[in-house]
């Protein structure tokens, strides 16, 4: 019987149990690729980050749901980032890289003057694919009438890292009504059947904040919701630059509140750089120790 150390963390948050909760292993090295996926399942998160030692990086970072290995994942980046700062495995470095499935990607620490720690990562260069399916099939997927999503903005699938399927919703009253059918995303996302659902609006419940989003997770990941999501947040700042406010500006701050209907709180600053069309974006958040949890592996 081997037995596990994993770290809780909650992200995008400083109250414990009101962020997205990830699993941390900060000894990543020493388990194989089977016994990082059995730690994840026994977790039980929508993601289990593992540290390990990098040739091309300052730090590898590998990202498990309970179903299977992901390329990248923002809220267990800062999870992952706060734990081994706060534990003084990062050498007091302050900018440094991370090298993922998505690339080798900069993140760069703050410390306010109150003791909080802030991770700034960037994400993987956008890339957007245009969803050619039935809209009422896809907002029944969600448990949704047709005409919630919104007329004037286009579905599509996003990544900066990870692929999701950005779904504009009219207003933020359709939110708390969403009930994800996930078993039946595969046949109707059948340009990228393993994609995730993020539906979102310019509304939201806190008057600081630009958007508002849910996020549920593919069936393949063992998962329903994600309570407050780094990657889609951080491809919803590429969508907001691309298709909603498209006159160039040379940078912009984004808040994306997320997790309310699950009575969390979650906040995510995204940062959009546009350098003549070609867009750079970054998000900025926390983290909070929750708990320890005792594995043990056969």
């Amino acid at each position: 019987m081997k037995m596990v150390t994993v770290y809780h963390y909650d992200a995008f948050s400083t109250i414990p149990n009101k962020g997205n909760p990830a699993g941390v292993v900060v000894e990543g090295d020493s388990y194989s690729d089977d016994e990082m996926q059995a730690i994840a399942k026994q977790v039980g998160f929508n993601e289990t980050a593992f540290a390990l030692k990098s040739e091309r990086a300052d730090l590898r970072i590998r990202y498990f749901t309970p179903g299977h290995e992901v390329n990248l994942c923002g809220h267990a980046t800062m999870a992952t980032i706060y734990a081994l700062k706060t534990k003084g495995l990062l050498e007091n470095k302050r900018v440094f890289t991370i090298e993922t499935k998505a690339g080798i990607l900069p993140i760069a620490i703050t410390e306010q003057k109150s003791g909080e720690i802030y991770m700034t990562m960037q994400h993987a260069a956008p890339q957007f694919v245009a969803f050619n399916g039935s809209k009422a099939e896809l907002a029944q997927s969600i448990g949704l009438p047709e005409e919630a999503i919104h007329p004037d903005l286009p579905i599509v699938y996003g990544s900066t890292g990870l692929w999701t399927l950005l779904i504009p919703i009219k207003s933020l009253e359709f939110f708390k009504a969403m009930a994800p059918q996930t078993a039946t995303f595969p046949t109707i996302l059948k340009e990228m059947p393993k994609a995730s659902l993020h539906p979102f609006c310019l509304e939201a419940f806190d008057k600081n904040a630009d958007m508002h989003a849910r996020h549920f997770s593919s069936p393949y990941s063992g998962t329903i919701e994600d309570i407050t999501t780094g990657t889609a947040s951080g491809v919803m700042g590429a969508y907001h630059a691309t298709y909603i406010e498209q006159q160039e500006q040379s940078e912009k701050t984004l808040i994306v509140e997320q997790g309310q209907e699950l009575e969390k709180d979650g906040r995510v600053h995204v940062h959009v750089k546009n350098n003549n069309g070609k867009l750079t974006i970054s998000i900025t958040g926390t983290a909070v120790y929750v708990k320890e949890l005792d594995i043990s592996l056969k």
